[in-house]
């Protein structure tokens, strides 16, 4: 997954970092140059690929808020040359997961209408023909919306309409076997991504087109096997006798007994219920503690506060 490593600080809202990575200003230069012919003037290239960036940014920002109304922890936005990416963490609820994620895509789904009338009030005004390079923009954002809803719910993990599959999997499945399942069919719609990729190449003689689908499916492929290899991590844990006496504060779910922390300044494992959060090889001491389910981190003494709570009778 990209990071805000190579990225730029452009502004904050809502308490949420927005960083846009080098390289778009990169393919911005190219796509624009690749447009030109679309309009009089090139203005019109650069107001096309900014409601490009305005509408991937609030997609995101879709993510964050639902994220944040089912108690979940936000962080930052990176918009990167294939689109974007809402660093969120949600609770390890597959309700809270799916609504976290279908709410990207609801985005898109409100904004059909509004550029839908823009369109119409642009056409019965005749402006297709007095204002063309105005009209052609607002079919071309409108056409453009309606793709990125569409190729973002097509059910490919790690894209929105695979994380709302993996999501649905959740309920009947588990976490593990969702996730697995979600990483697999990825695998396929990459493989499928890349014959279509090679024949745009090579029978369409599209060269730019052919390659951006071929990056997407390398991209596919490299989160579908981070989440095969999440999964089956997931699935021994799972199989893993509990500790009495903690809980996650996040999930709620005992610690699986056993030496499954690693300390970070010696690389040697450990069971940090047994020392307290301490490393008993060379006595570095950790003030959270992960939980091996959900990956939050806590601090050590909220575990027994946790399952305090969990025993007290409603």
């Amino acid at each position: 997954m990209p990071t805000n490593k190579g990225a730029i600080r452009i502004f904050g809202l809502f308490g949420i970092n927005v960083y846009l990575h080098w390289a778009w200003f990169v393919v911005a230069y190219f796509m624009i140059r690749w447009r030109t012919h679309a309009y009089s003037s090139p203005v019109f290239n650069v107001l096309e690929y900014l409601s490009l960036f305005l509408i991937v940014l609030t997609h995101e920002f879709g993510h964050q808020l639902a994220c944040r109304s089912v108690g979940g922890q936000t962080h930052d936005i990176v918009l990167w040359p294939m689109g974007g990416v809402a660093y969120v963490s949600p609770p390890q609820r597959p309700g809270a997961q799916l609504w976290s994620i279908a709410a990207g895509p609801l985005v898109n789904v409100i904004l059909i209408p509004f550029f839908s009338v823009l369109v119409l009030i642009f056409s019965h005004f005749g402006w297709q023909d007095t204002n063309p390079n105005v009209y052609k923009l607002a079919v071309v954002v409108w056409q453009i919306n309606l793709c990125l809803l569409m190729f973002n719910l097509l059910p490919v993990y790690p894209l929105d309409g695979g994380q709302i599959l993996r999501s649905l999997l959740w309920f009947p499945f588990g976490r593990a076997n969702s996730l697995l399942a979600a990483s697999i069919i990825g695998f396929i719609g990459m493989g499928l991504l890349l014959v279509l990729a090679a024949l745009i190449f090579f029978v369409g003689q599209d060269e730019l087109d052919g390659g951006w689908l071929g990056a997407i499916a390398i991209f596919i492929a490299l989160n579908c096997w981070g989440g095969l290899r999440q999964g089956f991590a997931l699935a021994r844990v799972a199989k893993l006798p509990r500790r009495e006496g903690f809980a996650c504060p996040s999930c709620k779910t005992a610690p699986p007994l056993g030496e499954l922390w690693r300390c970070g300044k010696c690389g040697k494992p450990f069971d940090t219920f047994l020392t307290q959060a301490t490393c008993p090889h060379c006595g570095t001491q950790y003030s959270a503690t992960q939980c091996l389910d959900c990956g939050t981190s806590a601090p050590f003494v909220a575990w027994s506060a946790a399952d305090m709570e969990s025993r007290v009778p409603n």
